[in-house]
């Protein structure tokens, strides 16, 4: 988690940097329509899908101290997404010019955005192949329970961003971005080596063909590709219906869902990266019990920390953005347009976080299919919710691009709640008995704090945005969890514990 804070504190000042230099104009909007199209290559050919294939199968020889059938394994994958991602790469530099107008952003009109868009893509091409290397490095660094350097590298792609941005940038313009993109993607995998080295094994220039869990990795990722497409293209799609919205709607989605996207970063992927060995060991032994113990705890903690963090960015959205980044080329009305995306994606926290230890589980028991194909529905409906909630949103004179929000949330909450029931039955049952007090102290909690931001807003009326922010974060999160500890919640008194041990652990 304290990672995962580093890597969502550094994309904040990246943002920060990039707002300053770039507001939401159109070379932005081109930016960000091209970096869609690496993140896609890497997502289908190597990210999530691969991760939740690999660990459990790489972890089952680990359990059986078969540490050579292991790294044979790991060898075969690795060689597989370097030769997929770097044809995928060629075709995509070859057929960029036809690609940008026709698929990823049919809603630009000006020609010379459009061009730049496909410089940008081409610039970008050589980040997708280095991550699908690195991402597989995170998930055998993660199976053998090493997860320091691993946390680190998100922040490390990061820093590359920030380094195109005051040193490429001021010379190159928006293509030094681009090539700050290319370079966080090589420090992403560079801050690995270390651990790598330590933890390593023998490497192969084998394709594993004839090596039956190399299959075994692509039997449980084939579910979980579709899954993962379906993603992609609920993306693609919000991104093609904000080419065609007011100047500045890709960029201000993009910033919206990533300032959402931190607290849950910091707190779900964090702790969900954790548990999935521990989930993966347990359901190997077929330790259900245990199991269950486990992930009625993990999802606790989620939900003692995403509460406040949900309703806090709701009410603070405007003061926020304001103070992280309206200064140079980023005004007020670009403001308006970023907290508008982040009302809407705010209200989808808890949905998001959940699921991404609810998967976690399912992918534990090497169950694939189930999460993949209630997600691919789930996407579905939610592209289905972006064309209608765009349109109502424009017929009541309301910014077009929150309707993309309100979608994504809608149908990430639905699928959580589906998820759920279906894991209830799948594992008998979830314990989630233990979490109903606890859960009537967070809301009572919660309400507290957001009657407290409430006010501070209606009284600091035409205070400093900083003022009111920091006022509202640090008010707010020393309200929630007096008001939590007062009310004896078990994570209320183990959060300063587990600091310490850590601490002296340390020591």
């Amino acid at each position: 988690m304290a990672g995962m804070a580093l890597s969502s504190i550094t994309g904040l000042l990246t943002n920060m940097l990039v707002s300053r230099a770039f507001g939401t104009s159109a070379d932005v909007d081109a930016f960000y329509a091209a970096n869609r199209v690496t993140e896609i290559m890497f997502n289908l050919m190597a990210g999530g899908a691969l991760a939740s294939a690999f660990v459990p199968t790489f972890t089952a020889f680990l359990a059986r101290e078969d540490r050579k059938g292991a790294w044979n394994l790991a060898s075969s994958i690795v060689n597989w997404v370097l030769l997929l991602l770097t044809l995928s790469a060629v075709i995509v530099f070859l057929t960029a010019e036809w690609l940008v107008p026709n698929v990823f952003a049919p809603g630009f009109e000006d020609p010379a955005q459009i061009q730049l868009t496909v410089r940008l893509l081409r610039q970008m091409l050589p980040a997708p192949v280095i991550f699908g290397v690195s991402g597989l490095l995170m998930g055998i660094l993660n199976a053998q329970q090493h997860f320091a350097l691993p946390a680190l590298a998100p922040a490390s792609y990061r820093f590359g961003w920030i380094l195109g941005v005051l040193f490429l940038v001021p010379r190159w313009g928006i293509e030094g971005l681009a090539w700050g993109v290319v370079l966080g993607a090589g420090l992403h995998f560079l801050i690995q080596m270390p651990a790598l080295r330590k933890n390593g094994g023998p490497y192969s220039l084998s394709l594993g063909k004839h090596n039956p869990a190399v299959k075994q990795v692509g039997v449980l990722m084939a579910p979980r590709l579709l899954g993962v497409a379906v993603v992609q293209l609920n993306f693609l799609v919000n991104s093609i219906l904000a080419s065609g919205q007011p100047e500045g709607s890709l960029t201000a989605i993009t910033w919206g869902f990533s300032l959402m996207i931190m607290p849950q970063t910091v707190i779900a992927q964090g702790i969900a990266i954790a548990a999935l060995p521990t989930f993966s060991e347990q359901a190997a032994r077929e330790e259900f019990s245990a199991m269950r113990s486990s992930f009625s705890s993990t999802i606790g903690w989620v939900l003692y920390l995403t509460l406040p963090a949900c309703v806090g960015l709701i009410l603070l959205r405007e003061p926020l953005v304001a103070m992280l980044f309206e200064r140079g080329a980023f005004t007020a009305h670009s403001t308006s347009q970023v907290a508008w995306a982040l009302l809407w994606y705010a209200a989808g926290l808890v949905g998001h976080s959940i699921l991404e230890i609810i998967v976690r589980a399912f992918y534990a028991m090497k169950d694939t299919y189930t999460p993949v194909f209630v997600g691919a529905g789930a996407m579905t409906l939610n592209v289905g919710l972006s064309f209608a909630f765009s349109a109502l949103f424009n017929m009541v004179g309301w910014m077009p691009h929150g309707g993309l929000a309100l979608a994504n949330s809608t149908a990430t909450a639905l699928e959580s709640v589906l998820l759920l029931f279906l894991l209830r039955k799948k594992l008998g049952g979830l314990n989630f008995q233990r979490l109903k007090k606890p859960l009537l102290g967070m809301l009572a909690a919660t309400v507290a704090m957001g009657t407290f931001l409430w006010l501070l807003l209606d009284l600091g009326s035409g205070m400093p945005f900083w003022i009111i922010s920091a006022g509202g974060v640090l008010g707010g999160a020393g309200l929630y969890y007096g008001s939590t500890r007062l009310l004896g919640l078990a994570e209320a008194v183990e959060v300063p514990n587990l600091f310490l041990q850590r601490i002296l652990r340390r020591r």
